[in-house]
């Protein structure tokens, strides 16, 4: 069990290192929120009823037989199960070896992709994918329940109710936004060959501007709506989905240095702030070329990765 895995670490840390090492501390039934078996057939055993021909169960230890609902087929060998519980629900998860991989037929085509708040992401060529915006969709539903929450007496059942109710409205934002990374990521990695994205640090860009009692941040509450805009988005996901999906396809995946991209003309090569017009607009101050921001952006991020492609191949 993971959690118990890290305090014992802990622990122990702090013993070799002299400090007080700490006392024990009350573990409810909800500290637990994954159980790992290191190998199949060792505790737990997948497909325990293959001869069924309907459905399919995994065998757990003291339990016994558990149906699950298998959402696609298990490739490869079943090494390590897990068993984990993400609010009301539970999940089998499976760890395999030897999975085959099935790369996709080339297509010749070669994209840069932009990512953005307004559009989930626009391509070098033009396209975009419109930003379904979950949690700010949820936002009425979820205060609502904050508000229920709020007057419930603790340690009651209604408020655990309550709990378990805002505990479904996130998981469900969380599901509605990996299905949508998904299927964007599907898109990219069977319509292109090369994708180029931006190496973006996340935690930097959605770090909290309040600053500290001395020194106070600017714009903390304009800084708070865009960080909530970047995460409601999803980048870091649709990146990780994106990076899996290309290997199995036997995609290439170039990730480049954003700095500039959106501030460099696509046509003549001129930097300046000043080209940045609006959120959407840009018109080089240098030749007049005259964009969309982000699909002039998109052009920059698939030049510099070709670069990076090329001076690979050269060395």
């Amino acid at each position: 069990m993971r959690r118990l895995d890290k305090a014992f670490v802990a622990f122990f840390k702090r013993v070799r290192e002299g400090r007080a090492p700490g006392f024990p501390r009350f573990k409810g039934r909800g500290w637990f929120d994954t159980v790992e078996w290191p190998k199949d057939g060792d505790g737990c055993r997948w497909d325990s009823q293959s001869e069924h021909p309907t459905a399919t169960f995994v065998r757990l230890q003291g339990i016994g037989h558990v149906r699950v609902h298998q959402h696609r087929p298990v490739k490869g060998q079943v090494k390590t199960i897990s068993v984990k519980r993400k609010g009301q629900r539970w999940y089998v998860v499976l760890l395999c070896t030897d999975v085959p991989t099935e790369h996709l037929a080339g297509t010749g085509a070669v994209v840069g992709i932009d990512l953005g708040v307004a559009s989930l992401i626009t391509t070098s060529d033009g396209r975009q994918v419109a930003n379904p915006r979950r949690l700010s969709a949820m936002a009425d539903r979820l205060a609502t329940a904050q508000r229920d929450l709020a007057r419930k007496t603790q340690g009651s059942m209604r408020r655990r109710r309550a709990v378990a109710r805002i505990s479904h409205l996130h998981a469900k934002i969380r599901r509605q936004r990996v299905d949508d990374a998904h299927k964007t990521a599907l898109a990219l990695v069977r319509g292109y060959d090369v994708i180029v994205h931006e190496a973006l640090k996340i935690a930097n860009m959605t770090r909290s501007a309040s600053g500290t009692m001395e020194t106070p941040g600017t714009g903390v509450a304009q800084k708070s709506g865009l960080n909530r805009s970047i995460l409601d988005a999803g980048w870091g996901v649709l990146l990780t989905i994106l990076a899996h999906k290309a290997e199995s396809a036997g995609r290439e995946l170039i990730a480049v240095n954003p700095t500039n991209t959106s501030r460099t003309c696509s046509r003549c090569g001129h930097c300046a702030k000043e080209n940045r017009i609006s959120q959407a607009e840009f018109r080089c101050a240098a030749c007049g070329h005259e964009a969309h921001a982000d699909v002039n952006a998109a052009i920059n991020i698939l030049r510099a990765g070709l670069a990076l492609r090329n001076a690979a191949k050269a060395a």
